[in-house]
């Protein structure tokens, strides 16, 4: 075991990493900096900081981080469309990349020798912190207790805690049932009924949304506004990342939008099965493939769709900061440049509809080609028959030499 001095912890202020930081200061006789970042997971951060107080933290760092989490990695990622196996809107995925940052920056500024975070040796996240971390920092120590330490059960969790008189409920009140994981794009839940993928999910383990069936009978319309693929108004109002974010997950969730019950296929090789809401990326979704069907080319936005599964799964398995994901990224930014525009959307009962989308400049859409009445000569139908005679060609040789 190298000799450690000081290490950053990823320090949520819960009883798993307050028995983490114990065991750090115990396991390598070292001071422990702790890092609390608010992403958007709805619950205080400040609390943190007594608690690390109260166990003799000297550097604490507590940062709001939801416009920056919002403007730099999730807008980013819905320029791209980005969604896994056809379902997942990776919204813890995502955050990973943050937190890693700001460990490895943390580090560098407090002179710490090692980073360590809470994430377990069965798990995707371990993954995407330390790859994140080695990409900015690629001599970093890493501590991941949960592979180091015989604490295997929350039962010798919970005698560690009471040895060291580690409090084992900061938060009053029913603790639940599922491991959750919460920022401004989603909140999921795993573990308890939801091991067995044949168990539907009880009603009240939802936090964010309403039931569809719950929902308003009364249809609610939005309009997103979009200035190079990134949303810049709704209803009319400026807005920043962050209140984008803010305001469709509380819009959304009202309205039943973006429940989602998954069984993925995680990087370490195991399928879990899992339960999400994502009410705003659902919305923010739905919206940006409607602008980008006026105003992108067809083969740019084939070929877009041909490199988001890539692209997702680059950030699915924590390559953010890889120099593909990197590349994929400044040719995905560099198609939004006509990405300007504005769609209505009616939300109703769980569904996400498209109900108008306009782009004054940047609109691909020829009324006077597409219309089903008089084009006056905007378009020769006489064209269409040399180019299905051509396109036919291979197709009608291969049935002449079957035919022999």
């Amino acid at each position: 075991m190298s000799k450690i001095n000081k290490v950053v912890l990823a320090y949520s202020g819960g009883l798993d990493t307050s028995i983490i930081l114990k065991w750090l200061e115990d396991t390598y006789g070292c001071e422990v900096v702790t890092f609390t970042a608010d992403i958007g997971q709805g619950e205080e951060v400040e609390p943190a900081r007594a608690k690390a107080q109260a166990m003799g933290v000297k550097e604490i760092y507590i940062e709001d981080l939801r416009e920056d989490f919002a403007r730099d990695y999730v807008f980013p990622m819905f320029r791209a469309n980005a969604i896994y196996e056809g379902e997942y809107l990776l919204g813890t995925s995502i955050a990973r990349p943050l937190i890693a940052k700001r460990l490895v920056e943390i580090a560098n500024e407090t002179g710490a020798d090692a980073i360590s975070h809470g994430a377990t040796g069965k798990g995707n996240d371990q993954v995407r912190f330390e790859l994140g971390a080695y990409a900015l920092k690629p001599d970093v120590k890493v501590i991941a207790p949960w592979r180091e330490w015989d604490l295997s059960s929350r039962e010798t969790l919970m005698a560690y805690a009471e040895k060291h008189n580690i409090p084992v409920d900061f938060n009053k009140g029913k603790k639940s049932p599922y491991s959750m994981d919460a920022n401004s794009l989603h909140i999921s839940y795993e573990g308890g009924v939801l091991e067995d993928p044949w168990a539907e999910p009880e009603d009240d383990m939802w936090r964010w949304t309403v039931s569809p069936e719950q929902a308003p009978d009364t249809p609610t319309y939005i309009e997103l506004t979009y200035a190079k693929g990134d949303i810049v108004a709704l209803d009319g109002k400026a807005v920043t990342p962050g209140q984008v974010m803010e305001q469709l997950n509380r819009i959304g969730g009202d309205n039943g939008i973006g429940r989602d019950d998954i069984v993925e296929n995680r990087y370490v090789g195991m399928k879990s099965r899992g339960c999400y809401e994502t009410p705003a990326g659902t919305i923010m979704l739905k919206a940006h493939r409607a602008i980008e069907s006026l105003t992108l080319d067809r083969e740019v936005a084939h070929l877009k769709d041909e490199l988001m599964p890539r692209y997702a799964e680059l950030v699915y398995n924590g390559y953010w900061w890889s120099p593909e994901r990197e590349m994929l990224q400044q040719m995905i930014d560099s198609s939004q440049d006509t990405v300007n525009g504005k769609v209505r959307i009616k939300l109703y009962k769980g569904n996400v509809i498209v109900a108008g989308r306009m782009s004054e400049a940047d609109s691909l859409f020829d009324e006077r080609i597409a219309t089903f009445e008089d084009d006056e000569g905007a378009y020769d139908q006489k064209d269409a028959e040399g180019f299905i005679k051509l396109n036919a060609l291979r197709l009608r040789i291969a049935a002449r030499k079957r035919q022999q």
